[in-house]
This record gives structure tokens, sequence and C-alpha cells, in this order.
């Protein structure tokens, strides 16, 4: 499901929403959740799954096109762990 999608759904399921209400609605969830990552926070989302970051040493890797070694940097990453209850409903 892409973002459209789901902006789509939400609104056929509350048609008391205007579309641009809705795209507010989402847009503002997914912002929150990028700005709680980026200040090394973590979301967690009874039900569903916990957002985090992750760090990443730095390391030495390889071009794939020229085979060249390039150092690759420290960085942080995102992270999902699904909830018990999604885990669930995935092996059903």
């Amino acid at each position: 499901m892409i973002r459209s999608e789901l902006v789509l759904k939400i609104a056929e399921a509350h048609p008391d929403l205007q579309p641009n209400e809705v795209e507010l609605i989402v847009s503002t969830f997914f912002d929150e959740i990028s700005k709680r990552l980026a200040a090394d926070g973590r979301v967690e989302l009874r039900g569903f799954g916990a957002f985090s970051t992750r760090a990443r040493d730095a390391r030495t890797g390889r071009n794939p096109r020229t085979g060249e070694v390039v150092a690759v940097d420290a960085k942080r990453v995102p992270y999902f762990k699904p909830g018990k209850e999604m885990r669930a409903r995935l092996n059903v």
C-alpha cells in the first residue's frame, strides 16, 4: 500500500472528513514519527509495533560498479519491531 492508497482508505472509512483533512492527518502522523526518530526517540503503537533507530558503525565497503574500496560513515538507521499481535495476525 502506498501513501495515496492509505489516504483513500481512510477517506472511504470516514466520509465525514474532507480529503484534504485526511491528507493532513496522514502527513502529521508520519511527520511526528520521523521527528521522534530523528531526536533518537522511540514510537510505540500498541498492537502494531515499535519504531526506533539503531547505530551502524563505520566500515569499509565496495562500489559495486567499479569494485573500488570506499569508506562508509557511521550512521543511524530506522528499525521496526512488530508487536505480538501483529506477528500473530501474520501467522494465522
